[in-house]
């Protein structure tokens, strides 16, 4: 192992990822004069996709900030588009809500984004304005901290030194590991069928989301008229509908969304993934700090999971910034805990949340489901209410940091 000190580190900041989340922490310290290093287990990505297979409902913080950073601008047109309403009902009861933009007086109340396109603009600008280095088919295989700084040896065999490292590979992140961070980890039993689908009618930019007996299931509008659809369902009936062939699928998917678009004219490919709620117990350990997927994931029944993320980033390199102008090491404990309670509260609240609603709508039927309509309805006559909620969850309020203030 190498010795580090910051005068004999190759870099100033190694991050681990360089997804949506990492790119963009790295992007906020391009001004700084730091010396940043992402490297990514992952092959370089070469054009725009043409078929977005996943996709994030990108709120107005989240929007903010990769405007900022200069990315948002850099995603085509027939890569994101504007839901200028959510429209949620329960097919056990009555209940329902809207959600419109114009309510709170503005033009849309999120953007839904092909996540490759969106990684794809990210590393453009990285590439194009920054002096940081992209490193891809490339892993970090030990960590070792010192006083000083941090030695890796990466999965090549070869060594950097660093002063700070940062995790955002992911749910099943390896810095976590080797910064021995436990996580608690706790699986929903359910899988998320996830594909791209065209209606017979249109999408009106409009987010839908059906909570059914076994599960939500999401129609997200994109630009071309299809829909990214989100099925959460039973291990069991997740294999099933896999295996279905394309008509089949397809007639499934429209019962089950009550034939609200219509029938499904055409299918793309089908993917899946298992749900788990997860949680590390501690965002940080010696010069190593966790954001994103590696720190926390959710439930997508909200959509806050990517939106979580980039305001975690935008926290970690405002601290980190408030430190260097300082002059203070920024990778030393006490400033990374700023970090950590800033935003474990967060996450931890909008966990609570999404979990509170996961159970609210678990119940199948009977009075819970009569109570449940109810109060969907109540809330849905409710403009203050209605209000309060989607400030919330498109980044109007709350303890947000600078970067992704509008």
């Amino acid at each position: 192992m190498i010795n580090v000190s910051p005068s004999s580190a190759d870099c100033d900041i190694v991050i681990s990822g360089a997804g949506l989340i990492g790119s963009a922490f790295a992007l906020a310290l391009s001004q700084s004069g730091l010396r940043v290093t992402l490297v990514d287990s992952g092959p370089q990505p070469k054009t725009f996709p043409a078929m977005p297979q996943r996709v994030s409902a990108i709120n107005l913080a989240s929007q903010t900030m990769l405007a900022r950073l200069g990315v948002w601008s850099e995603v085509p047109d027939d890569k994101k588009i504007p839901f200028e309403a959510i429209e949620t009902w329960d097919a056990a009861s009555t209940g329902s809500i809207r959600f419109e933009s114009a309510e709170l007086g503005i033009n849309a109340l999120g953007h839904i984004v092909c996540n490759n396109a969106l990684r794809f603009a990210l590393h453009q600008v990285i590439e194009s304005s920054t002096p940081h280095t992209l490193v891809f088919d490339e892993a970090i295989d030990a960590i070792k901290p010192s006083s000083n700084g941090v030695a890796l040896t990466l999965a090549s065999g070869r060594q950097l030194g660093t002063r700070l490292v940062i995790g955002a590979d992911g749910p099943r992140s390896n810095v976590r590991r080797l910064g021995q961070i436990n996580m608690n980890d706790v699986e929903y039993s359910h899988t998320a069928i996830v594909a791209t689908v065209m209606p017979s009618q249109g999408h009106g930019q409009v987010a839908r989301q059906r909570f059914l007996p076994d599960g939500p299931l999401a129609f997200l509008p994109l630009s071309d008229g299809r829909c990214s659809i989100v099925w959460s369902v039973p291990h069991d009936r997740a294999l099933e509908l896999l295996e279905a062939d394309d008509a089949a699928f397809a007639l499934a998917l429209a019962s089950a969304f009550n034939h609200r678009l219509g029938h499904i004219e055409t299918l793309g490919p089908r993917t899946s993934f298992p749900l788990h709620r997860r949680h590390a117990e501690t965002y940080i350990a010696d010069r190593l700090a966790l954001i994103g997927d590696s720190a926390h994931t959710v439930h997508p029944l909200a959509g806050l999971g990517a939106n979580q993320g980039f305001a975690d980033a935008a926290a970690l390199a405002e601290v980190v910034l408030d430190a260097v102008s300082q002059n203070r090491d920024f990778a030393c404990r006490s400033v990374l805990r700023r970090y950590e309670r800033w935003r474990r509260g967060e996450n931890t609240l909008v966990a609570q949340v999404i979990e509170g609603f996961y159970t609210l709508f678990a119940p199948p039927n009977g009075p819970a489901a009569r109570l449940r309509g109810i109060g969907m309805d109540l809330t849905d006559r409710s403009t203050l209410m209605k209000s309060f909620i989607m400030r919330h969850a498109i980044g109007l309020s709350g303890d947000l940091p600078a970067l992704v203030k509008p």
